[in-house]
């Protein structure tokens, strides 16, 4: 399994340079765990690709497709306490975004839970040396 943070997720919604690459490993490894907030992440990406001008009505809503079929077949952690808790460690160790800490947390969350391999994907440069600090085999 493979965790997906937004960053690496877009790519598979929209035409991105990282396009042709996302889907090679989703189609390689096509069980992908991301966290709750990933939906809205998403969401607020293609609405700023929107507003830049780089996405009109007909490519969001076609991303949109795209994101609920994946929606339909990923693994979402869910929020709860442990994942805040560790969000927050994470933030007072590693320079993040709160919305890159709950994902973190949420990845490391499922490998507590005792997942054999759990790879992480992001484009994220900060978010990939927190996580591979944090123990995770990271694919960038």
């Amino acid at each position: 399994m493979k965790f997906w943070d937004t960053s690496a997720l877009v790519p598979l919604l929209v035409n991105e340079a990282a396009s042709a690459q996302r889907a090679a490993v989703l189609l390689a490894a096509p069980e992908l765990a991301v966290w709750w907030g990933t939906a809205v992440e998403c969401e607020s990406a293609l609405q700023r690709r929107v507003r830049e001008g780089v996405l009109d009505a007909a490519g969001a809503r076609l991303a949109r497709e795209r994101l609920a079929v994946l929606a339909g077949a990923w693994h979402e952690v869910a929020p709860n306490s442990a994942v805040r808790t560790l969000a927050v460690r994470l933030l007072r160790t590693h320079p993040l975004r709160a919305a890159d800490a709950l994902q973190l947390a949420a990845a490391v969350t499922l490998r507590q839970a005792g997942l054999p391999q759990l790879d992480f994907l992001t484009a994220d440069i900060r978010l990939a040396e927190a996580a591979e600090i944090e123990g995770l085999v990271v694919l960038r």
